[in-house]
């Protein structure tokens, strides 16, 4: 497995992703003490309903996001349903739900994540400014089956840490990164599912090159996952091409007046043969390649 090594050291991030982590840090002590209930809470539910097998296939698969506003956008859907817009997206053909529930600048509350997880029949994941393990014993309590993980926002510690504590939980993790230097952090906690996101959370800018890029460097035994300023089929090709395995597509949809057609025209969406395809089909054929 190739590694791509960055020398600079991490630091506390900037800009929204500084203040919203910042936030996420003061929210997790707030309830700290209650990990032990969590745990007993998320214990006596059933297993979790298996989150990376639910992104493969021969189209792009879509998580699709319940989400009510944004720090780049504002107010996008302040009065959506959270249980009844998963329902539509499901109906559209969604693998996979993703429920905000940072609740300041994106208008979420772990209610929406209990709400979803009760009403739909695909994977939910929790997506947050998650930096404790008591936010992942939160997120399986309420039924999720992921959570967000934003390699950007945690330490080199807190990285292979939280990944640890999502495992004991019973939680598939989604590890988001920007550069190959994160990548690399990444794939040396043990990522799976591997997500790139085109908006610098810092800054709030999107390169609509950055998943393009960096998809094909994610290795084949990864899932990989492509984010942000994704609302057509057209604004889905070059993901597709590069090889990504899904899309998490929010404000579009969110916004959507029908959001099960808006969904099932993303979902259709063909994954082009790629360099990521060729390293499958050799692992799958073996050493002698026949």
């Amino acid at each position: 497995m190739q590694a791509f090594f960055s020398s600079a050291p991490w630091s506390f991030p900037g800009g929204t992703l500084g203040a919203l982590t910042r936030e996420a840090h003061e929210r997790a002590g707030a309830v700290a003490a209650t990990l032990n209930e969590l745990r007993a809470r998320a214990t006596d539910l059933p297993p979790a309903i298996p989150f990376a097998a639910s992104l493969r296939g021969p189209c792009l698969r879509v998580i699709a996001e319940v989400k009510r506003a944004s720090p780049s956008k504002g107010a996008i859907a302040p009065g959506l349903d959270a249980r009844v817009q998963a329902a539509a997206y499901v109906a559209g053909g969604a693998a996979a739900i993703s429920v905000l529930t940072e609740p300041t600048r994106f208008g979420g509350d772990l209610a929406d994540l209990r709400a979803v997880s009760h009403a739909v029949p695909v994977p939910v994941i929790r997506k947050d400014f998650l930096v404790h393990p008591v936010q992942l014993w939160e997120a399986r309590a309420a039924g999720a089956s992921a959570a967000l993980l934003i390699v950007r926002s945690l330490s080199p510690d807190a990285l292979p840490r939280l990944m640890d504590a999502a495992a004991a939980a019973g939680l598939a993790t989604l590890v988001e990164v920007r550069t190959l230097g994160e990548l690399d952090r990444a794939l040396a906690a043990g990522a799976s599912v591997i997500g790139v996101n085109n908006r610098d959370l810092e800054t709030l800018v999107i390169d609509p090159a950055t998943a393009p890029t960096l998809v094909p460097c994610i290795p084949a035994v990864c899932i990989a996952v492509a984010e942000s300023g994704l609302r057509t089929p057209g604004d889905l090709a070059p993901a597709a091409a590069a090889g990504a395995d899904a899309v998490l597509v929010g404000s579009a949809i969110s916004a959507a007046a029908d959001p099960a057609a808006e969904v099932r025209a993303l979902a259709g969406v063909a994954r082009a043969h790629s360099a990521r395809d060729a390293e499958v089909a050799r692992r799958q054929l073996g050493p002698t390649g026949y």
